[in-house]
Parts: structure tokens; sequence; C-alpha cells
């Protein structure tokens, strides 16, 4: 009996430690495994930050390659406006003329550049033919070219244009001649008219500011 006693009491101190060494154990695991969790969280973190660092990188390449781009554009608007600015201006009076070669007012023969009579053909007394020139008036302009000589003697008289009369009209008011010989309206001169050289012709004729006829 007393033997029998003892037993149970071994038993029961023995279970006891037996289950304390258990609990040490699951504890002791379970501390085993927190620095590996915590290894895969940080290098998830880091994975993370190199993912938005990358993404930064591209971000900022991709502004300054914006910006390059834009570069680019403005430089080409530049030299398209250098391309289009003038290499000689100034003003002068004009006047108006159609002259086909139908004898209408006088007219002697075809245009002295050969090619036919045309809205935006000009008439200069000196610059080359084919001279590119821009002329404005009341805020309105036209491009055309010189294709003929003229005015005559007006020319000595400060009138270094002669413009065709779809242009003189425009010009004058926006609309249109009453026929190609008659600009329709009791104008017959636009003083203070703006003209720009933006490309001298290479035909007969002299560069630079006009000069008289003849």
């Amino acid at each position: 009996m007393q033997q029998r006693a003892i037993n149970a009491v071994l038993t029961g101190v023995t279970g006891t430690a037996l289950a304390g060494m258990l609990v040490a154990g699951v504890a002791a695991a379970s501390d085993d495994s927190a620095p590996s969790q915590k290894l895969l969280v940080d290098q998830a973190t880091a994975q993370e930050s190199t993912t938005q660092t990358s993404a930064g990188h591209g971000g900022a390449t991709s502004k300054s390659g914006s910006k390059s781009k834009a570069k680019a554009k403005s430089s080409d608007v530049k030299r398209e406006t250098k391309a289009r600015s003038a290499l000689l201006s100034g003003r002068t009076t004009a006047s108006y003329f159609w002259d086909d070669g139908s004898g209408v007012n006088g007219d002697t023969g075809a245009p002295a550049s050969g090619k036919p009579m045309q809205k935006g053909m000009f008439a200069s007394p000196s610059w080359p033919m084919n001279t590119k020139v821009r002329v404005t008036y009341n805020g309105r302009s036209v491009t055309g070219f010189v294709g003929d000589r003229g005015p005559g003697s007006p020319s000595h008289r400060g009138v270094m244009l002669d413009l065709d009369t779809y242009t003189f009209r425009y010009l004058l008011d926006g609309k249109k001649p009453a026929s190609k010989y008659n600009s329709g309206t009791g104008e017959g001169h636009l003083k203070g008219v703006k003209w720009e050289v933006l490309s001298w012709g290479s035909g007969a004729g002299k560069r630079g500011n006009p000069q008289p006829l003849g």
C-alpha cells in the first residue's frame, strides 16, 4: 500500500516534468521559427522597395525623355520660324496690274518671267525674277513672287511694287476685284504696304532694296 502510493506520486511528478519539457520544446521551436519568418518579411519588404525604386527610376527616365522630345520640338519650331524669316523688308506704295498679253489697258505682252499672269504674281522694277515676296497691309498678308517688271515711271515716285489685281483688292478690304483688270474700287494705290523678301530668285535682276525701273 505504501509502495503503491509512492509510485503514484512519482508518476505524477514525472508526468508534470514531461509536460513541462514538452511546453518548453514547443516554445523553443516557436522561438527558432521566429527569425525565419522575420527574414521572409524582410526579404519581401526589400523586394517591394527595389521594385518601387526601379519604377521611380523609370518615371525619371520617362520625364527626361519627355523633356528631350520637348526640347527637340522647340528646336524644330525655331528652325521653321527662322526659315520663314525675311531676308530683307521695308515699306512702299503699291499699285496693281494684270498683264496677260491681251492688250487690255495697254498691255504689251506676256510677263517678263515667261510665266503666265496669275494670282500672287508681282512686278518689281529691280528684284531678280522668281524672288519670293510676302506683302502685308491692314493685317492681311499674301505671299507671291516677282514675275514681271514694273511699275514703270511710278517707280521713280516711290511706287516700288505692282501687285496682281486679286492681291491688291484682298489687301485693301478682303474682297475680290470686279474683274482681272479692275480692282473694283476707286483706290489705285496702297500706301505703306509692308514687303518682305523671303528668298531671292535666280532670274535676272538685282538683290537689295528696290530701285526705280531703268
